[in-house]
């Protein structure tokens, strides 16, 4: 596998099982993501995006098939070993937000640093320098239901780059979004990219693609277009 590969999938099929009933939510996909590509992935809904990024993430396993990240083949990893390259290598950026409701933007943005092994102190310094980048300072005390979606988004983005990862996982991030805040949120993306960060979005927003510079769509659990 080449160096400059930051994700790679070999002919990955996930099956969900409830019963006697199977759902095979996704058929045998194969895909290289370089470093530093900005990837839009697209399709219908139930097309597979988000299980592909799921397993992409270290939040699911594939039922056959092979992941590599950064050369490391996931496959063959516990989950102790998984959830470590989860919180160094990969922030995730959700459509709900997914902010902690009874903490601060502040503690919010310092959680991913905890399992990351940073004191206290340094880690609250690390999450208020991060929100200085996104303008919410002045908010770092509130709560999330004090804060508007575009500045609960925000949160979101600067506790995804906590760590410094080098791969950002994004579904829908802005769904929930008017189209100001969404677009104000894509340069955020774009600008994050340009310093070498591997994104991979998940969306059905057809003007969302022209930040990505390779679309991959899918349907019906299949990589149907690859450009």
């Amino acid at each position: 596998m080449s160096d400059n590969i930051a994700i790679e999938t070999n002919s990955v099929t996930k099956i969900y099982k409830t019963g006697k009933v199977e759902f095979r939510a996704l058929n045998n996909v194969s895909l290289k993501i370089k470093k530093g590509d900005f990837i839009a992935l697209m399709g219908p809904s139930g097309s597979g995006k988000t299980t592909l990024m799921n397993l992409i993430g270290c939040l699911d396993r594939t039922t056959s098939g092979q992941i590599f990240l950064d050369g490391q083949n996931l496959s063959v990893l516990n989950d102790n070993q998984l959830a470590e390259i989860r919180s160094k290598k990969i922030g995730f950026i959700f459509q709900t937000f997914n902010l902690i409701p009874s903490v601060s933007a502040l503690k919010n943005v310092a959680l991913p640093m905890v399992f990351g092994g940073v004191s206290r102190n340094s880690r609250e310094k690390m999450a208020l320098d991060m929100l200085k980048k996104f303008g919410l300072e002045n908010w770092a005390g509130n709560l999330p239901s004090e804060l508007s979606g575009g500045q609960q988004q925000r949160v979101a983005i600067a506790r995804a780059l906590a760590n410094n990862p080098s791969i950002i996982l994004a579904d829908e991030p802005t769904g929930n979004l008017d189209s100001a805040t969404g677009l104000q949120i894509m340069k955020f993306l774009a600008s994050i990219n340009k310093q070498g960060i591997t994104i991979v979005l998940v969306t059905h927003d057809n003007s969302l693609k022209k930040y990505a510079n390779r679309i991959i769509t899918m349907k019906d659990g299949e990589i149907s277009e690859h450009r």
